[in-house]
């Protein structure tokens, strides 16, 4: 059985109140913090720890952290990312659901380290039950001592306000998400300069992943160098995983990093196989962003080795024949699944979530959702596949934020890997709706005027 930290207490009748949270030992990194220790000793025991971010990037914490301006008489900010967008994944929303004390307390560990005085939690606005819970959360944490003016009797001050995104998936963009917590259109700022320079208001700030904030709480409880000695490598702590697909067990599985990706699909302490018996396709091992991985590549990594869920092993061979963690959103796809069909809705996501700001995203991804959508349902020619490729590539690495990339890293990985199928697709328009790949054609309002 793997440790856990974060989720240790989850089936806790009662954890998700101050009370029952406290006797499980809450808050006392706080007070360690806090009493004994200095912000820098905050920050240093967090880059002992080798903790990356959990929300996609995979960027060392602490060193972020250190990036953080510091100017005199200027205030500072820490906004907590909960805008959770990315298909497949949820682990955040379930860490807000059934323990918001974790987050409220890393929160606080956060901010003192940073030497924010206000600080946010930028939640995506669909999930109104999970507001709810942490603005309870919030006040439960105040009225205890640990909110407010001189937290603790140590001179520290902190307020923590819930602000409702715009059910955008551009504002999971750091500045995206700044300017809509500033009450401005979600648009990605050109950088630099960076939040750490000028964020929040035009002031210093850091933007961290739900995630990556509560991880905080067992680093300074156990120490950085302590938490660095689970998982492997540069791959350090634990990570929480969205798993869903044909498996046979879909939830938050929180993993020490270094788990074998075989181990984690078919093994019962985590998804139990695959269901109804069937063989595995493929995976999406990072959210809908990353590249799609067939069966054989996703198991064992290029040279032969067992893949593990690390952020270094998932990315072995590139994007030829590796993929990303990414934000920890773990589909897998059984034998009947289509590819074609898959990669075209996943295409139809990302053109309705881009801003529009940049060319090569507003109008490549428009192009990408119609030349899928004809394949799929039988009108493709075999050059529009190469038409396929050719827009992609021109979107990648040309846009002002990473949406651009994350929209077609999907669609390069689908050809280069399933590029079979989507030959049976043009080969066999007759069969496209009765093939035994996937769902059948129903009617979408999304497509019906694509020409």
């Amino acid at each position: 059985m793997g440790r856990t930290l974060l989720l240790t207490h989850i089936n806790v009748p009662g954890i998700q109140g101050f009370e029952v949270y406290r006797q499980t030992g809450g808050y006392r990194s706080v007070e360690k913090a806090l009493k004994t220790m200095s912000p820098d000793d905050v920050v240093e025991e967090v880059k002992k720890s080798g903790l990356r971010g959990r929300g996609g990037a995979g960027f060392p914490t602490g060193m972020k952290w250190s990036f953080l301006a510091k100017p005199e008489g200027v205030a500072r900010y820490l906004v907590c990312n909960a805008d959770e967008s990315e298909p497949g994944t949820f682990k955040d929303r379930y860490l807000m659901t059934h323990i918001p004390h974790a987050l409220i307390e890393g929160m606080i560990v956060s901010s003192f380290a940073l030497g924010a005085k206000t600080s946010y939690i930028y939640v995506r606005g669909e999930m109104m039950p999970q507001i709810r819970i942490l603005e309870k959360a919030i006040a439960e944490a105040k009225n205890a001592g640990f909110l407010g003016d001189n937290i603790l009797g140590t001179g520290y001050s902190l307020e923590i306000y819930v602000q409702p995104g715009g059910g955008a998936y551009i504002c999971g963009e750091e500045t995206a998400l700044l300017e809509s917590l500033e009450g401005k259109r979600g648009n990605p700022r050109i950088k630099p300069p960076f939040p750490a320079v000028a964020g929040l208001y035009g002031c210093p700030t850091v933007v961290n992943n739900v995630e990556s904030i509560a991880a905080t709480v067992p680093i300074i409880n156990d120490g950085g160098e302590e938490y660095a000695k689970i998982g492997i490598e540069r791959s350090t702590g634990t990570k929480l995983i969205s798993a869903g697909g044909n498996v046979k067990r879909p939830g938050v599985y929180e993993i020490e990093l270094g788990v074998p990706v075989e181990e984690f699909i078919y093994s019962d302490e985590y998804c139990g196989g695959i269901a109804n018996g069937k063989k595995l396709k493929a995976v999406v091992a990072g959210g809908s962003s990353v590249p799609i991985l067939p069966a054989n590549l996703i198991l064992k990594t290029a040279s032969g080795a067992p893949r593990l869920m690390t952020y270094e092993s998932l990315a072995d061979g590139g994007f030829q024949t590796g993929t990303m963690m990414g934000s920890g959103g773990f589909i897998a796809f059984d034998e009947d699944q289509c590819v074609v069909r898959n990669t075209w809705n996943f295409t139809r996501f990302y053109r309705h979530e881009s801003c529009g700001q940049c060319s090569p995203c507003r109008e490549g991804t428009g192009w990408m959702e119609k030349i899928l959508y004809k394949i799929e349902h039988g009108l493709g020619t075999q050059s529009d596949i190469d038409l396929l490729w050719d827009v992609q590539k021109n979107i990648e690495g040309n846009t002002i934020c990473p949406l651009g990339d994350a929209a077609a890293w999907p669609v390069a990985a689908a050809i280069r890997h399933f590029r079979d199928e989507f030959e049976w697709h043009i080969q066999n328009p007759s069969e496209s709706q009765t093939r035994n790949f996937g769902l059948a054609h129903y009617a979408d309002p999304l497509v019906q005027t694509v020409d």
